[in-house]
């Protein structure tokens, strides 16, 4: 999967070492790693979803209302999942843990809802399937 999101985005390649440990199991999340975004593409409401998604710890979700709601703009949901479909660092920006206020899964831009699936697992939440969809166990 590291192998994926290298191809992928190439804006991750300095951060090789550090995806080895968190595909290897050594390394829980990114927290500890300091990242501008002054230099990077995007706007300001955009940075300001990467740096609350950034919030959310390894194991847990947080929906895009609760990511809306804690940048002061509680009626911009949609406009939180636009975000995080243009984040530059998936998987160090955890995009993967940002679901719907149902406790779906919703999409994800960094390879499909499977590969959401499979980094929430990897990270020791339980999904489980309802109906047609994936569900998450923990919601904020």
């Amino acid at each position: 999967m590291k192998k994926y999101f290298l191809e992928k985005y190439k804006a991750l390649l300095p951060y090789q070492k550090e995806l080895d440990e968190y595909f290897s199991g050594e390394r829980r999340d990114f927290g500890d790693l300091e990242i501008s975004m002054e230099d990077w593409e995007g706007t300001e409401f955009q940075k300001e979803v990467w740096r609350a998604m950034r919030e959310i710890p390894a194991g847990e979700t947080r929906s895009y209302k609760w990511i809306a709601s804690r940048i002061g703009r509680p009626k911009s949901t949609r406009a939180v999942g636009s975000a995080c479909g243009k984040n530059p660092l998936p998987v160090i920006i955890p995009c993967h843990r940002v679901i719907k206020s149902d406790g779906s899964l919703g999409e994800y831009s960094g390879g499909g809802v499977e590969v959401k699936k499979a980094l929430l697992e990897r990270e020791g939440l339980e999904i489980r399937r309802a109906k047609n969809m994936y569900m998450a166990g923990i919601i904020c």
